[in-house]
């Protein structure tokens, strides 16, 4: 598989998890606690597919290094905030498995790109 052809398939796979957050945050009820918890996980789990595209057009080694870089902060943030709804009870259990599965995933994947560009 070339660079490409991986690429374009990483950001349908990033699209494909944000969309699935955010339908597991449509189906959690609404109070001060999960206003915050929902807020942070949308921001975290879109972001990693937004900045994964910049990443796809950067237009240096440097510029793509900082965009990678952010992908993975932002991978690790999402994990962090899926530990808080599971731990505080709220969402589907089954659901936040999968999500949770997936994004270690994608951490795991962007983290090894991340150590191959190096600057």
């Amino acid at each position: 598989m070339t660079n490409t052809e991986f690429n374009e398939k990483f950001r349908s796979r990033t699209r494909d998890f944000s969309v699935r957050v955010i339908r597991f945050l449509g189906s959690i009820p609404y109070n001060s606690a999960t206003k915050i918890l929902c807020h942070q996980l949308g921001k975290s789990a879109t972001s990693v597919g937004a900045n994964f595209r910049a990443f796809c057009r950067g237009r240096s080694k440097n510029e793509k290094f900082a965009k990678i870089c952010i992908v993975v902060e932002e991978a690790d943030e999402m994990i962090y905030w899926l530990d808080l709804f599971e731990a505080s009870g709220y969402g589907d259990k089954s659901e936040l498995v999968w999500l949770s599965k997936e994004a270690l995933e994608i951490l795991k994947v962007t983290a090894k790109i991340k150590s191959s560009l190096s600057v």
